[in-house]
């Protein structure tokens, strides 16, 4: 998810080996392929499973603090967008429409798409632990009383991220209410917050080859050829879904901008190859502003809602964070009840906007890993599959590029009327 935006919130600057990281992938899981039968494998094995599952939890530390610093950043953020304007308001409430139907629609067709299409059955191999606990399905009752925490402290400790996430995303609220001085205090304090976790992880990430060479040397060791069918099964299935928001984006320009469909496909093949070959929504913004005017959105239009859109909005995100957590529940055995998946959804809804500025490595497990959490699926699988985000993230960009700017389209009209 390398797709980045920008805002008033500057956070550390991180670069990661990705490419590094893809090819320890590729490396770790040949290695284990080759030396799987030999006698040396059990000697790699009672190095590498070390290495490799105290690089998860390296991962794993960073994420509840992480995660609240940027929800508190992400909804301020959004909630000083609010005062611009009726035009600030109007674009705010159709993103939170969009990112709600991103959502629901990885909830209803992942698992449609995974039964028209079966993981691989070695896909098991996958898995870090051999034995994946039993999940207890709540009740609709349950449910609603476990949407607020009496004890912080212990639901952090027990990782209970749908009440976290929802009294971050007041705590933020509430910040955004203060008066100037005490508002600039608290949000100055989680900023300082989230560039030490960034920077923490940063340097997790930065380690990534070894730990994904370890984990990966475990997994080819197991499944033989399996490792290799099932992340290009991954990735093929992850990025159907953002596929999905893609169609939604040109439906929401026809619809709701009243584009031509011809018209707006032949506006966005500039901004869509920059979002391609670059995979930063940033870095192509310049070429949405083009596309905008050969769609004839007024000036004023596209020169707020774009970039606004680049610092707060990440169609994608919902539809293919749920995709992952849902297909990492497939994979070890977990059923997902509907209550299971409205947590995720939730927690979907209100990390993707905390998690917009970050670089993919560090997106993807901050935004995923609180989604599997939620829904009572592992997080272990996400330290394998973050090694080939690279490739859905192409996925990402697009369709995020593409409903930018229906987006703006829907705007423009809208303020037209």
């Amino acid at each position: 998810m390398t797709d980045q935006g920008t805002g008033p919130v500057e956070l550390v600057s991180i670069r990661l080996p990705v490419w590094w990281t893809f090819g320890a992938l590729i490396a770790g899981l040949s290695a284990g392929l080759l030396l799987a039968d030999s006698a040396i494998m059990a000697t790699l094995l009672l190095v590498s499973e070390p290495v490799g599952t105290l690089w998860l939890r390296g991962l794993q530390m960073t994420i509840i603090p992480l995660v609240a610093a940027l929800l508190v950043l992400g909804i301020s953020q959004m909630a000083q967008a609010a005062k611009a304007g009726a035009v600030a308001r109007r674009m705010l409430m159709l993103i939170f429409g969009v990112l709600i139907l991103s959502g629901v629609a990885s909830a209803i067709f992942m698992p449609v798409l995974l039964a028209a299409f079966p993981i691989p059955e070695a896909a098991s191999s996958m898995l870090l632990t051999q034995q994946v606990d039993a999940q207890q399905v709540p009740g609709i009752g349950d449910f609603i009383k476990s949407l607020v925490a009496p004890n912080l402290i212990a639901a952090a400790a027990e990782t209970a991220m749908l009440p976290l996430t929802l009294f971050f995303a007041l705590f933020a609220v509430a910040i955004s209410r203060l008066p100037d001085d005490q508002r600039k205090t608290l949000t100055g304090f989680f900023h300082a917050v989230a560039n030490a976790m960034l920077t923490i992880i940063g340097w997790v990430l930065w380690l990534a080859p070894i730990g994904v060479f370890a984990l990966a040397l475990g997994v080819a060791a197991r499944s033989g050829g399996g490792a290799f069918a099932t992340l290009a099964h991954y990735i093929l299935v992850v990025s159907a879904m953002g596929a999905l928001v893609l169609v939604g984006a040109y439906l929401l320009a026809v619809i709701g901008g009243r584009r031509s469909p011809v018209a707006f496909a032949k506006a966005m093949v500039p901004a869509q190859a920059v979002a391609v070959s670059t995979q930063s929504s940033l870095a192509s913004l310049p070429a949405m502003l083009d596309s905008a005017k050969r769609l004839g959105l007024r000036d004023a239009t596209a020169d707020f809602v774009l970039p606004l859109a680049v610092a707060i909005f990440r169609a994608t995100s919902p539809a293919m964070n749920m995709a992952v957590a849902i297909y990492v529940a497939h994979l070890s055995g977990v059923e997902l009840t509907a209550t299971a998946l409205a947590a995720g959804i939730a927690v979907a809804l209100i990390i993707s906007i905390g998690s917009v500025s970050l670089p993919g490595s560090i997106s993807f497990v901050v935004s995923i890993g609180p989604i599997a959490l939620a829904m009572g699926v592992p997080v272990e699988p996400l330290a394998l599959l973050v090694a080939v985000e690279m490739l859905p993230d192409i996925m990402r960009t697009l369709a995020n590029v593409t409903m930018n700017v229906a987006v703006a389209s829907t705007v423009d009209r809208s303020t037209g009327d």
